[in-house]
């Protein structure tokens, strides 16, 4: 192929923007960077963190596009990768459901899982490097 791709930011649906940017903000220290149309009524956000990035756009946005909104679900989880997870662990294990503690598995990562305001599934790891 003539082309690569260079970055996947995962948009989800949430039917609270304003709580679900708190959330992000003020628990898991991510960064507003876009809104729209505008900051007092907004349907779309991008929260940014380092290199983590995620798009939130609210429940009714999803009405108004071509996308069928019943059909959207997300069974599976986000992961993001960080280069201190135990650092990450202590920051925000006491302000978030905490759905896997944090432990290494025989797959090579150290990682948890937490859940966030929209009932989404966050993990968060590192690979185990080995001596």
């Amino acid at each position: 192929m003539s082309y690569h791709l260079t970055h996947c930011v995962p948009m989800l649906e949430t039917n609270d923007l304003s709580r679900t940017i708190s959330f992000y903000s003020q628990k898991l220290g991510f960064h507003c960077i876009g809104m729209y149309p505008d900051t007092e009524h907004p349907t779309w956000a991008t929260m940014k963190r380092d290199d983590a990035e995620i798009m939130f756009a609210s429940h009714s946005r999803f009405k108004h596009e071509s996308i069928d909104s019943q059909r959207t679900n997300m069974t599976g989880s986000i992961y993001l990768y960080t280069n201190d997870v135990d650092s990450v662990w202590n920051e925000i294990k006491d302000t978030a459901e905490v759905e896997v503690s944090i432990s290494n598995f025989d797959y090579g990562m150290r990682e948890f899982a937490i859940r966030d305001c929209n009932g989404y599934l966050l993990h968060f790891g590192k690979t185990i490097e080995s001596d």
